[in-house]
């Protein structure tokens, strides 16, 4: 599939699709995917492409970003 990344506009033989939430993106890289639909940490602005945490409906990086936003409850899993 040729296809034009919705990110970084490159036009790419090898372009891809990811369906979410019924709407259709298409991207030419992973990365491209990651910082156009991976949540960013409400604490640092990171984006969230591992577990994360969730507190009060937000996303952090980990516990220690959520711990700056007053969520003292999470924890880092080990």
């Amino acid at each position: 599939m040729t296809g034009t990344c919705e990110v970084c506009g490159n036009e790419y033989d090898k372009a891809f699709e990811i369906v979410a939430a019924g709407a259709h993106h298409v991207f030419d890289s992973f990365e491209c995917a990651i910082k156009a639909l991976a949540p960013h940490c409400e604490h640092c602005g990171c984006n969230v492409i591992g577990h994360g945490v969730e507190a009060g409906g937000k996303f952090y990086c980990s516990a220690h970003c959520a711990h700056f936003a007053g969520a003292k409850e999470i924890r880092d899993r080990v």
